[in-house]
């Protein structure tokens, strides 16, 4: 059990992770990619590798609660047209979380800078959104159950830039707006992380002081920024994204691509 390290932990260092986790929140309700910031600090706290995931899981959880929910209040998601998506995300957040020890990853995480970046440039040269924010549009339900069942298999393994894709997948498959593929970015991203948070909870890998911690700034984080997010519309979302998924591409490079940590 990981008590006794969080019984160590400095106030001065808690202080720190929570700093870092109310930036996180606030970057991920508006592009995702916060893991970007709370993995590293939470390697950097020295929790062993295998802590690390599940105490992320719970604080990323907290977060993405918070966002869906604001988004959901400000209508700008509509569970009722994403059943499948929602359904076959938890499956797959499940099942990937519960391989997550066996799976061999190495050529994914070779991939991962690549196909994060691919993101960045199909936003960066896409065109203007394809229908109005305020626009009731159809949504394909079919497409759903793969889109669901592979996004939340990935977050359950690894999880580095599940809301960029989320978001990216949803103005490919979708008619939808750059605001509105963020609500359900964070709605999908809210049930993977929970789903995989039960399988690290069963496992005993969080670490419950650090985590809910981390996780109450990353909620407040969040709060500002899924409204920071709506008011400012996809002007606004845009070129953060963009930051977002050009760091993140730089980040896993570095990680995957020159062994560094």
């Amino acid at each position: 059990m990981p008590f006794p390290f969080e019984l160590a932990v400095d106030p001065g260092l808690l202080a720190i992770l929570a700093l870092v986790a109310f930036v996180a929140g606030f970057i991920d309700a508006i592009a995702g990619g916060g893991g970007l910031l709370t993995i590293p600090a939470l390697l950097t706290a020295g929790l062993p590798p295998h802590l690390v995931l599940g105490t992320n899981k719970l604080c990323a959880t907290f977060g993405a609660a918070t966002a869906s929910y604001t988004f959901y209040r400000r209508q700008l998601f509509n569970p009722a047209l994403w059943r499948n998506g929602l359904l076959g995300t938890a499956i797959g957040a499940l099942l990937g979380a519960s391989l997550a020890h066996w799976l061999p990853a190495a050529w994914l995480n070779q991939m991962l800078p690549v196909v994060v970046f691919a993101c960045g440039l199909y936003l960066l040269f896409s065109g203007p959104p394809r229908v109005a924010p305020a626009a009731v549009v159809a949504i394909p339900r079919g497409r759903q159950w793969p889109q669901g069942l592979a996004l939340g298999f990935y977050d359950g393994v690894a999880g580095p830039g599940t809301g960029a894709f989320w978001t990216v997948s949803n103005m490919l498959l979708y008619p939808l707006d750059l605001l509105r593929a963020s609500g359900v970015a964070r709605s999908m991203n809210f049930v993977s992380n929970a789903m995989a948070l039960t399988v690290f909870i069963v496992h005993g890998q969080v670490a419950w002081l650090l985590g809910i911690c981390m996780g109450l700034a990353l909620m407040a984080g969040a709060f500002f920024g899924a409204r920071t997010a709506i008011k400012g519309g996809n002007r606004f979302i845009r070129p953060v994204f963009i930051l977002v998924v050009l760091a993140l591409t730089a980040r896993l490079a570095w990680q995957h691509w020159f062994g560094m940590a």
